[in-house]
């Protein structure tokens, strides 16, 4: 098999294994979830991983940092295709919202799940 073959292979693997722990997530934290959450979730997890590699030398913080504006991005844009009507999340009541689809305290929140993921990311990459 080429290398490009196991690399697609193992991307998505990892997109996958992203998109059931966001789901999964969101099931012990609200106890549903929406199969666009899948999609986000996987995305995100790669996002995590290569932010992981480019901020190697950067400090916790910042990498967490990044971490969460990059959710907060794919949320945003997951949002705004796949939320308009609010039926999957509602962020409006929320301080600091955007469109009702991201808010700062969970954008907050997202840090040190980020920083959870990159690390998940960096033990399951190095096992597969």
């Amino acid at each position: 098999m080429e290398w490009y073959s196991l690399k697609i292979l193992k991307n998505t693997a990892l997109f996958t294994l992203g998109g059931l722990g966001y789901v999964g997530l969101e099931l012990l934290w609200r106890g549903r979830s929406h199969g666009s959450m899948f999609l986000a979730g996987g995305s995100c997890f790669l996002f995590l991983g290569k932010l992981d590699r480019l901020m190697r030398d950067q400090s916790i913080l910042l990498r967490g940092i990044a971490g969460a504006g990059a959710v907060t991005a794919v949320e945003l844009a997951v949002g705004i295709l796949a939320n308009r009507e609010y039926a999957v999340w509602d962020y409006r009541d929320m301080p600091l919202n955007f469109m009702g689809q991201i808010c700062l305290p969970f954008s907050l929140a997202w840090v040190p799940v980020s920083l959870g993921g990159m690390y998940l990311y960096r033990i399951i990459n190095k096992g597969i």
